[in-house]
């Protein structure tokens, strides 16, 4: 596996690729490597020739008082898990690279609506860094395949509608999300849970699930789902951000006649913010009640 921290750098070993004719996917991740990333990295590897990783810890996605100091940063343990994955070449970029006025000073890349609602309300400012990261490595990489994950489901929405706006030459694909046995999907902030929590923290899971069955069964006051998933999960210990069902294309709200929906969640657990989706595909003949 090849390493790289700067733009020279990628774009010379991208050039070399394609020159030879091959195709690249690009997985960028901020690192701390857990199963559900490697299941990404994986994936990439059945869609395209070579397989570029990123990890960068963004600084524009942290909002005042959250977790970018505290952020788990793994790099020779992530570095031996994509060597064994077979990654091909891994950008570790330096922030003077990413920003070199600085981040505050920087371009800025930001999706309207989509970036300010669900977790872009309780996060302001996140979705605009990562938009800004994803767009500036995309300049580095210039891959064929955008490889996300589909547990940060309101990040790929955003993510394709930015990559159509500015019609960058991409294939956005979403990998589905990894899950312990329990239900809990993988995520790098689960390191922040304690046991107690961690064996509550399904409950997120559980209450998506249980929405989701209530979607599929026909019952069509989205309310009374977002409402009762909600309950159960305060009454399990959560805070709750929020519980939404939508339309799974664009995250808009859903009318009687949607048949993709998707019902996402939002709750804290202590210190650790954890989110998490359910994707539902109604039958045409589905009745609402």
């Amino acid at each position: 596996m090849i390493f790289a921290e700067g733009p020279s750098e990628v774009r010379e070993h991208v050039a070399n690729w394609r020159r030879a004719g091959l195709s690249i996917a690009f997985v960028p991740t901020m690192g701390n490597l857990h199963e559900g990333h490697l299941a990404l990295v994986e994936l990439a590897r059945r869609q395209a020739d070579r397989v570029v990783v990123s990890i960068y810890v963004n600084p524009l996605q942290f909002g005042p008082g959250e977790d970018f100091e505290a952020y788990p940063r793994t790099l020779d343990a992530d570095q031996g898990k994509l060597t064994v994955a077979a990654a091909d070449l891994l950008i570790v970029p330096r922030t003077t690279d990413i920003y070199p006025e600085g981040a505050e000073r920087h371009t800025f890349v930001e999706v309207p609506g989509l970036s300010d609602d669900l977790c872009g309300h309780h996060r302001p400012g996140h979705f605009r860094g990562v938009t800004t990261i994803v767009c500036k490595l995309l300049n580095w990489v210039q891959p064929d395949v955008l490889i996300l994950g589909e547990k940060d489901y309101q990040q790929l929405v955003i993510i394709r509608r930015m990559v159509a706006d500015l019609a960058i030459p991409v294939t956005v694909i979403g990998g589905a999300t990894v899950r312990e046995p329990a239900g809990l999907a993988l995520s790098s902030r689960n390191a922040y849970l304690t046991p107690d929590e961690r064996a509550q923290a399904t409950e997120l899971s559980r209450a998506l699930t249980e929405g989701s069955t209530a979607l599929l069964r026909g019952v069509g006051d989205f309310s009374r789902i977002e409402a009762e998933c909600g309950a159960r999960l305060s009454r399990s210990g959560f805070r709750v951000d929020y519980v939404s069902v939508r339309r799974a294309t664009d995250l808009s709200v859903p009318t009687p006649t949607d048949r993709s929906l998707v019902i996402l969640a939002a709750a804290w657990l202590g210190r650790t913010r954890l989110i998490d989706n359910r994707r539902v595909d109604l039958a045409p003949s589905a009745c609402q009640q």
